[in-house]
């Protein structure tokens, strides 16, 4: 019997390594862009525990930044996989590569609700539920006392040399806030932001502003995004004024915030090789307030992405199944 109980272990073993084996010839090496920032870290941390775990692959992780990291996709094929490529920067660039077809978005919205604006607290916006759009909000400057000037609004925008410091300050002018009460707060620096959010939080003291999501930030105190009432006005004030300097953009016209897009791209190397893991990339999506809960968890925690990755993973079975087939779920749960 004992000797029966082992045979069958064996062919057991043998049997699942074959399968992994297939497995990992179907996929084969993968490259992934851990990009500079933390939901972009968690991803690519994420994609390489399912892709090694659940595919079979073998995953290397290679540092990357938005632009760096598209060009090297672009001009050499690698690395493979770009997880959060925000394409605003690279629009007209990769528009071009998937017409050619040397690149390809698997994904067009790997993040649910992210993207810049301005918000407000909470609480605020639980005392003052009518206030619910910017315009309506701009009317009530006396609800946000500036701390040198307590007749002025406090608007808080960018920190001096940020591109969002010239779209905010052109929004200042656009929405006619000078003269409705406001005045624009550099807040210096990214410290100088965040701590200004956090005191205004923590103190329950109304806070307008600007900032972007998924964020540690935006998670931890559950900032609330206003709507625009005004319409897009289109790529011509938002590309060749609002995103400008000053002396460069004359009449800036009122608008809502251009759209924030984010793709999942790969190399259509990775295409070639990847079998059955291209359809974990097209499935995957974060719930965006799951993320920003991972992204409390890493500041708080001063967790790498690799740590976060299995935090997810233990925590929050009930996305990530959705992504994958029951068997590459039972692979990773075992590897977990």
């Amino acid at each position: 019997m004992k000797s029966g109980i082992m045979g069958a272990a064996s062919a057991l073993a043998l049997t699942v390594g074959l399968t992994n084996a297939a497995v990992a010839d179907d996929c084969g090496a993968v490259s992934i862009a851990e990009m500079n920032w933390a939901s972009a870290e968690l991803m690519a941390n994420v994609d390489a525990i399912i892709l090694e775990e659940g595919y079979g692959c073998d995953v290397t992780l290679v540092p990357g930044a938005t632009e760096t990291t598209f060009a090297s996709m672009s001009e050499r094929g690698q690395p493979d996989v770009a997880p959060e490529l925000w394409i605003n920067a690279v629009r007209v660039a990769l528009d071009a590569a998937k017409e050619e077809g040397s690149l390809h978005a698997l994904n067009d919205a790997p993040i649910t609700d992210l993207g810049e604006g301005w918000w407000v607290t909470p609480a605020f916006h639980a005392e003052y539920p009518e206030l619910d759009t910017v315009e309506k909000l701009l009317e009530r400057p006396d609800l946000f006392p500036h701390p040198e000037d307590p007749s002025k609004g406090a608007f808080i925008g960018c920190p001096a040399g940020w591109g969002c410091q010239l779209i905010n300050a052109n929004l200042f002018r656009a929405f006619e806030m000078e003269d409705k009460g406001w005045r624009l707060v550099d807040p210096g620096s990214a410290a100088g932001l965040d701590g200004s959010m956090a005191r205004a939080a923590e103190r329950g003291v109304p806070w307008f502003g600007y900032y972007w999501a998924p964020t540690s930030m935006i998670g931890k105190y559950e900032m609330v995004l206003l709507p625009f009432e005004a319409e897009w006005a289109g790529s011509e004030n938002w590309d060749e004024c609002i995103a400008l300097s000053e002396q460069d953009c004359l009449d800036p016209q009122p608008t809502s915030w251009t759209m924030s897009e984010v793709e999942t791209v790969v190399t259509s190397g990775f295409m070639d090789k990847a079998g059955p893991a291209a359809s974990y990339f097209e499935n995957r999506v974060f719930p965006g307030d799951v993320m920003n809960e991972m992204l409390v968890f890493m500041n708080e925690n001063q967790a790498l992405g690799e740590d976060a990755a299995f935090e997810f993973l233990l925590t929050h079975e009930e996305i990530w199944t959705e992504w994958v087939s029951e068997d590459v779920a039972d692979r990773i749960r075992g590897a977990l």
